[in-house]
């Protein structure tokens, strides 16, 4: 008798446990800032998008594949060629998201690592195309210009693939070693121009002053005592609590505020 119990509590207990496998393999997940797309092997992938919660599904026949919404940065190296022909290294950094609408189209057609297929190659693309249009020097000066150009266009090319790109920015902007050395070339000789025309110009002063002496002897610099001390008296002059004892007298006087 004892053992028919136990043998029914067995029964029991791995029939509970076989449904509770059933179930929990029906059960899924999907985060907070997620989605799922549900691939079904007799349908293929399923047009509905499941949104954030716990869902149900036909085990062994359902699979859920899940994908983060959530705004995401990527950093896009791309080294390219302006107007000019001179070599430009350009780091873009795109802050991205898919169109939660547009997960069946973009798995089916892209595949889960959309990101890693797709916005390299459509940033090379927009870059080589807009740098093209600016020579070294534009692209330095009118900055700000090339950023906003590079966004719109990625931006639209984006939204072909079902993207949604928040931000779009240029971190980086380098030119080839040519360039540069050609740059810092023509710094030096603008450096070197300005010290000249320093040195020139402290000479002629030296120059005007040694002309004026010559002229005027020794009443300039009279001249310039006099502007001096009276400068000085009026600022004196001006000062609280001064005391003045006036030539030939003995009697301090305190002149009014």
């Amino acid at each position: 008798m004892a053992a028919k119990v136990f043998e029914s509590i067995g029964k029991f207990g791995l029939a509970l446990a076989v449904a509770g496998g059933v179930v929990n393999s029906a059960l899924y997940n999907v985060d907070a800032g997620h989605r799922a797309v549900i691939f079904d092997r007799f349908r293929g992938v399923q047009d509905i998008v499941v949104g954030e919660g716990t869902h149900f599904l036909i085990p062994w026949v359902q699979k859920p594949i899940i994908f983060d919404c959530r705004s995401r940065p990527r950093n896009v190296p791309v080294i390219t060629g302006s107007k000019d022909l001179q070599n430009v290294n350009i780091t873009l950094r795109i802050l991205f998201r898919p169109v939660a609408s547009q997960l069946p189209r973009i798995f089916t057609s892209i595949g889960e690592d959309y990101d890693e297929r797709v916005l390299p190659s459509i940033t090379t693309e927009i870059l080589k195309s807009v740098v093209a249009r600016f020579d070294a020097g534009e692209l330095i000066t009118q900055r700000e210009l090339v950023s906003r150009q590079v966004s719109d266009d990625l931006t639209e090319r984006a939204a072909t693939f079902g993207l949604i790109l928040d931000d779009v920015s240029l971190t980086h902007l380098t030119f080839g070693k040519e360039f540069t050395e050609a740059v810092e070339a023509k710094q030096a000789e603008q450096q070197k121009k300005a010290a000249i025309i320093s040195a020139e110009g402290d000479s002629k002063a030296a120059e005007l002053i040694a002309n004026s002496l010559a002229t005027a002897g020794d009443g300039l610099i009279e001249l310039r005592k006099l502007e001096a001390a009276e400068d000085i008296a009026y600022q004196l002059s001006r000062s609280r609590n001064i005391t003045y004892l006036p030539a030939g007298q003995s009697v301090l006087l305190q002149l009014p505020q």
